[in-house]
Formats: C-alpha cells, structure tokens, sequence
C-alpha cells in the first residue's frame, strides 16, 4: 500500500509541476533591461549600472595594445574599467582607503568565466596600467565569440583574467 500511495504522490507532485512550468511559460514577463544591457556594474556600488553598447560607445574611451590569446599584439578600444567604477559610485584615489581596501571586482563573462580584482589594483592611484572593457579590437567590434565586450588586462603576464562574453562587474567585500 505504501509504494502505491508514493507512485501516487510523486505523479501528482510531477504532473503540478509540469502544469506550473507550463504557466510559468504562458505568463513569462518581456525582456527586462538587464537583457538588453550589455554590461551590467553591480553589488556594493551606489548606483547599479546596466550599460548598452551605445552607452559605452558615448564614454570616454581609450586604446590600448597588448598580446592577445593568440601571441600577436592587438590594439583593444574601449572604456576603462575604473571609468564604470567611479561611474556606479565605487570609491576611487584619496577615498579607496580603510574598509573599502577589502573591496574585490568579479568580472563575468556568459560562458560563466570569473576572474576576481582588488579594487586597489584596478585604481590608477595604485595600478601602473588600466584595464580595459573593450569592444573593438584593431578596429573592428569584437565578434560573438569574444564579445559583445570582453576585459582586456595588459599588465598581467598571461591572459587568464581577460574575460570573454562579459557580461557584468560584481563589486564585493571580501572584508564580510
């Protein structure tokens, strides 16, 4: 009696579920903002950013040449990636002292690659160079496979923190 009272309860539990994926389906919102952002700032910021490629376009850019993947040196355009932060209200220069030196970015891309910072070393007060949200490389836009955007990181010896796909900026405390 008990497995046929089981059988029972787990089709019932199958079949609401299946019925509430089907309204969950018939009644889905329209694509937020956050869809047609391609670069979302987030986390312990002041103001969370959700960035179009048209707003970055409009933000002060940069050039910046560096060794890509493939050995070969590129030219990457883009905004800095200290600009978005400053931009979302992170603190910067004389402010980034005290608790917020335990302040991390988590850069990540939609294949779910994370490369983490300090906030100090992305901060042209500490940092010998920028790092560079790019959405050209040698003049034209970052194809599908890399982009829409992707972070480039000339100072570091090897490309590992170079994030593809990017899609959002997490600002954290490692400090909690």
């Amino acid at each position: 009696m008990g497995k046929v009272v089981r059988r029972w309860f787990i089709g019932i539990v199958a079949l609401a579920a299946s019925a509430a994926g089907v309204a969950s389906l018939a009644q889905a919102p329209a694509p937020s903002s956050e869809a047609a952002a391609a670069l979302i700032v987030k986390g312990a910021v002041k103001q969370e950013l959700h960035l179009t490629l048209a707003d970055l376009k409009s933000m002060p850019r940069m050039k910046i040449s560096a060794k890509g993947h493939d050995g070969t040196t590129h030219e990457y355009e883009g905004v800095a990636l200290a600009s978005l932060l400053a931009k979302a209200g992170v603190p910067q220069s004389g402010d980034l002292r005290g608790k917020s030196m335990s302040l991390c970015v988590v850069a990540e891309g939609s294949d779910a690659y994370r490369a983490a910072f300090s906030l100090a070393e992305l901060d042209s007060d500490f940092a010998g160079e920028s790092v560079l949200v790019a959405d050209t490389a040698d003049g034209n836009a970052i194809g599908p496979d890399q982009g829409p955007v992707r972070l480039v990181v000339p100072g570091d010896k090897r490309q590992g923190r170079w994030v593809r796909l990017l899609k959002s900026i997490s600002v954290v405390n490692a400090g909690q």
